[in-house]
């Protein structure tokens, strides 16, 4: 993907190259210069998630677009999903999101969606890079500090971006269901969710309770969101609560908390989802894709219901490619990226969960039972800092460590090494017939990548 782009866009450190002013000023006016058509149409939609960096951020996107002949639109604090949304409900050339997902708050990132509203694709994203990357973007000189909203003209506001998005949202939800007395806990992870996600849930009439809704610049997945469920599983068991449910600092993710407090992996939200799409005859061509990281469970009870299974790529942007070329409507990631193609042109927590609630109230079982459509099988996930990323398979000490894991695995399980494409880590993940063995060759295999990269 180069040195800009990695697996969800361009992502690091806040203030630091490649996520600083000049960089996102080159990217603003890269982005217009590839995406936004000569005498056509010229805006691009902002958004951003609540990081204290976004609105820096956002100053010098708005003014890289403006100096290449682009028109901002500024949407302000909106999931990622809704800037997709609100690209093709204006009919934009672009959209571009200031978020860094689950991450921290220290970094920030940048994500760009084409007119259409999915994200981009290699060439789209290579042509972008080269430019800015390139030194053909005038001035040569970029920026050492974000403009002054005060210095960049010809930007528009949408104020009312949360209620086109919401109105959106509440469309997908069946008109013959409802959510009266459905009692629902969100955790909205400090981040982009905490004004839209309550209120559409409220708005289809469900009773609310809101934690981890009060971001502050700092505090975005702060042991909260999808990446930390504890405090939502206590409130869920304490209210007595139908479910929970958890989306990440941009709000493309989704993790669900059933009313025993027991959280559910993404790999069975998708199950859930997916068996409720094939008894209504809407499952297109019977087929579900996730990607490799997938639990094996999720093969089997594809296989135990009658459709099919197509594993990708990491990234939710290979499953949408995968989806779009074997005409599939659902397919998503264990990490909790759900799309329904149906509805929507990338990933979307809000979305998701609606329909694992509609998928509840039509089966008439509590979301403990329906997590029995899919086995999940042992499976140990360790993330490992790396200092460098050399190709895993020229790593001869790593690679013995797997064939070792393999051979003592058989066909009862399976490791699973690879880059995480936004962070400096190896993930090694295992899957085996046992908790003890799943964890004992997975630290096994993490102890050899830490000796070799760490």
């Amino acid at each position: 993907m180069g040195r800009l782009f990695g697996t969800d866009g361009i992502r690091g450190e806040a203030f630091r190259y490649p996520v600083d002013a000049a960089t996102a000023f080159a990217v603003g006016q890269a982005v217009s210069r590839v995406l936004v058509r000569p005498g056509g149409e010229s805006r691009v939609v902002l958004g951003r998630d609540t990081r204290v960096s976004g609105e820096m951020l956002e100053d010098a996107l708005r003014a890289g677009i403006v100096a290449a002949g682009g028109t901002p639109v500024l949407a302000g604090v909106l999931p990622t999903p809704g800037i997709a949304f609100v690209v093709r409900d204006l009919g934009a050339a672009a959209g571009v999101v200031i978020s860094a997902s689950h991450n921290p708050y220290q970094d920030n990132g940048i994500k760009v969606f084409s007119g259409a509203g999915f994200k981009l694709s290699d060439d789209e994203e290579n042509a972008i890079e080269a430019l800015v990357l390139g030194g053909e973007l005038p001035p040569r000189d970029m920026p050492r500090r974000a403009p002054l909203p005060t210095e960049v003209d010809g930007s528009q506001h949408l104020d009312d971006a949360v209620d086109r998005y919401a109105a959106f949202l509440r469309g997908t939800f069946p008109r013959s269901l409802s959510l009266q007395g459905e009692k629902v806990v969100l955790d909205t992870a400090n981040g982009a969710t905490f004004q839209v996600g309550p209120a559409v849930f409220r708005e289809l009439g469900a009773q609310v309770t809101v934690i981890h809704d009060t971001p502050d610049g700092r505090n975005i997945n702060q042991e909260c969101g999808s990446q930390h469920t504890g405090d939502l599983e206590r409130t869920v068991v304490a209210q007595g609560a139908t479910l929970g449910l958890a989306f990440d600092g941009d709000g493309d993710r989704l993790m669900a908390v059933d009313e025993t407090g027991a959280v559910l992996t993404g790999d069975q939200i998708l199950m859930i989802c997916a068996h409720m799409l094939k008894q209504e005859n809407r499952l297109k061509n019977d087929l579900l894709v996730s990607t490799v990281m997938s639990n094996m469970g999720l093969r089997a009870a594809c296989k135990k219901y009658g459709f099919a299974h197509q594993a990708t790529k990491v990234g939710d942007r290979h499953v949408l490619e995968e989806m779009r070329h074997l005409g599939a409507v659902l397919g998503g990631e264990d990490s909790g990226h759900v799309v329904f193609l149906e509805y929507h042109t990338t990933g979307d927590g809000i979305l998701a969960a609606l329909q694992l609630l509609a998928a509840m109230l039509k089966a008439g079982k509590p979301l403990s039972e329906l997590a029995g459509l899919m086995e999940v099988f042992p499976q140990k996930l360790i993330n490992v800092e790396v200092k460098s990323k050399p190709d895993i398979q020229s790593v001869q000490e790593i690679v013995r460590a797997i064939a070792e894991a393999e051979a003592e695995l058989k066909d009862g399980g399976r490791v699973l090494v690879r880059y995480s494409g936004t962070q400096d880590m190896c993930r090694v993940m295992v899957e085996g017939p046992t908790v003890a063995i799943t964890e004992r060759l997975a630290k096994r295999v993490a102890d050899v990548v830490k000796a070799a990269l760490g």
